[in-house]
């Protein structure tokens, strides 16, 4: 909401609450000549009862939060299609699963770590979600760099495998360190320095940005579940109750 929507309905629900309780009506008001004595009335209302201003802007704030997540949902809606399908970001799980979670993470982001063995777990345990693993590098040149590194695993059918390994790195990000990982799991590490540089990556991960800008999505880990966003690193019980919600949702909306 912008600062003037703002200003003006909170102006305009003062104006309200306080004809309300003090038992004017919009007609008697309406009829009032001395504008200036309805002024003063007002004011002293409100100096009398300083609380109302505070629960009119705590109404006010319950109103600017209905109306964000109206807008969230909305956005989800919108380009659910880019989040769950947009032809690059790699899916793991069941391809076919019913509930999708999509993730966007950067792989230097300690709660994206916290995160990330509760994550395998539920879609490893449940069978039949999808999952999408969005790069999102938003905490330096070492998280961009890591984000190529695991797109070009990709090219080589080895994402998972590295994507795992760098979940697991605790130590610095460099050519060397990434190059040594994808040497460990089979890599072939001329190629993938050159894949690291292909455009195409830069341009996927171009358009993960642009994602995450439209859907006001700024930290990771952030989580997209059966498309609800839940922001941090959230508890599997947490996840599991999200994709139980996901179901139920699409049962309810296939029986009306």
């Amino acid at each position: 909401m912008s600062q003037n929507k703002r200003i003006a309905l909170l102006a305009s629900l003062l104006v309200v609450g306080i004809l309300f309780l003090t038992g004017f009506n919009f007609y008697i008001a309406g009829q009032t000549n001395n504008k200036e004595q309805f002024g003063d009335q007002v004011r002293a209302y409100l100096l009398e009862n300083p609380k109302v201003i505070r629960e009119v802007i705590e109404e006010l704030g319950r109103v600017e939060t209905a109306e964000k997540e109206q807008q969230k949902s909305q956005a989800l809606s919108m380009f659910r299609s880019e989040l769950e399908n947009d032809g690059y970001s790699f899916v793991a799980g069941n391809p076919d699963g019913d509930v999708t979670i999509v993730e966007f993470f950067d792989y230097r982001c300690g709660y994206c770590k916290q995160s990330f063995p509760d994550l395998m777990k539920t879609v490893e345990g449940d069978g039949n979600i999808r999952l999408v693993l969005k790069e999102f590098p938003i905490l330096g040149e070492d998280s961009v760099l890591a984000a190529r590194a695991a797109m070009a695993a990709q090219m080589q059918n080895k994402y998972m495998e590295y994507h795992t390994a760098l979940m697991g790195n605790r130590g610095s990000i460099s050519l060397e360190r990434l190059a040594d990982i994808a040497q460990s799991i089979g890599i072939n590490v001329e190629q993938f320095k050159t894949d690291i540089e292909n455009p195409k990556i830069t341009d996927q991960i171009g358009s993960t940005y642009q994602l995450a800008n439209a859907l006001n999505i700024s930290g990771t880990p952030a989580f997209i579940i059966g498309g609800q966003l839940a922001g941090g690193a959230i508890p599997q019980s947490q996840m599991t109750m999200l994709v139980e919600q996901a179901r139920a949702k699409a049962d309810a909306s296939a029986t009306n």
